[in-house]
């Protein structure tokens, strides 16, 4: 399906709750859907979508609701675990959130009768991102406004604590580099940290503040994206500590910075919600500008889809997807 570049959405899937954070799994779940999962006021719905760009007998987007989580509290981040599989028997959905009691909470479900949940308590203030170990999912990551980064076992112990300089923003962990950790600070700086010596072994800076999301490139180890400003930022780590590209997109500020997972060139970002309207941008590094624009009412949370150059943001009851060229 052709997408012209403007504010139309190539779909949009109606929702119970407001999308606060919506956040497709990483990981291969064994099924040919793709699950995705939404954090509204008091709870996370679990779904799985499928796009007639991957199966030509949908015609649009085919969206179930697996299962809807008490969650009792407005959910600030998800992030999926990988030892989710729909093809298990029993089927495993494992997935932790972060929210404004400044708590962990760790849900592990067989869709049936098996649902269990966690709480990690730690954090002294917000907690702005959260990950789960890509191989093998036996330990979360996650970054707090209280100026740490701490790495948890799944029983809610504290493996690893490594104090920051300012507010923690975000937290990857990249399948290739198991045993490094990737943390950006509101500061600027985004450090790397070896998780057996427990010391940081990189520094990237911005030179410029308040960075709010920064991401590392799945299909490019090398390669580290931000929004720090109102500027997009993209580093090469082993040509210099800062920015190789840099571009001013969002008038106000930025929000977030995703990479796509199918090509290195392509990423989006997105600007604060204005009165109306949050803006969404997927820029190509082979173009000036933006190959996409879009607009969410109120837009919140960005995430790009495991297999498809295709990105979604939360809004008012719904979810808007946009799908790009590669």
């Amino acid at each position: 399906m052709k997408q012209d570049s403007t504010t139309n959405t190539a779909y949009t899937v109606n929702c119970e709750d407001y999308v606060h954070v919506v956040k497709f799994s990483p990981f291969d779940s064994g099924n040919a859907c793709s699950l995705i999962a939404y954090g509204g006021n008091d709870s996370v719905v679990v779904a799985t979508c499928r796009f007639q760009e991957e199966d030509a007998e949908v015609e649009g987007v085919e969206f179930k609701t697996l299962r809807t989580f008490h969650h009792g509290i407005r959910v600030g981040a998800i992030a999926w675990s990988p030892e989710t599989r729909l093809d298990a028997l029993p089927p495993q959905i494992r997935f932790c959130t972060a929210a404004s009691d400044k708590k962990i909470r760790l849900f592990t479900s067989d869709l049936q009768d098996r649902n269990e949940f966690q709480t990690f308590d730690g954090h002294s203030n917000y907690i702005n991102d959260l990950v789960f170990a890509p191989k093998d999912g036996q330990e979360i990551a996650s970054v707090s406004d209280d100026h740490t980064c701490r790495v948890w076992d799944l029983e809610g112990n504290e493996k690893a604590h490594f104090v920051l300089r300012s507010p923690g923003m975000s937290v990857c962990w990249h399948p290739e580099e198991a045993f490094k950790l990737m943390v950006a600070e509101k500061n600027g700086t985004i450090r790397f940290y070896d998780l057996i010596t427990q010391q940081a072994i990189i520094s990237l800076e911005c030179e410029q503040m308040p960075l709010m999301s920064a991401d590392w490139c799945l299909k490019n180890t090398l390669k580290i994206g931000a929004v720090a400003g109102s500027d997009w930022l993209i580093w090469d780590i082993t040509r210099s500590s800062y920015p190789q590209d840099k571009r001013p997109v969002h008038v106000d500020r930025a929000r977030l910075f995703r990479w796509s997972r199918v090509n290195e060139s392509l990423f989006a970002t997105t600007g604060y919600p204005g009165k109306t309207s949050s803006q969404l941008l997927v820029h190509h590094l082979g173009h000036p500008q933006p190959i996409l624009t879009g607009t969410a009412a109120v837009g919140s949370g960005l995430t790009w889809h495991r297999t498809l150059p295709l990105c979604a943001v939360g809004g008012d009851h719904k979810i808007f997807f946009w799908i790009t060229e590669m």
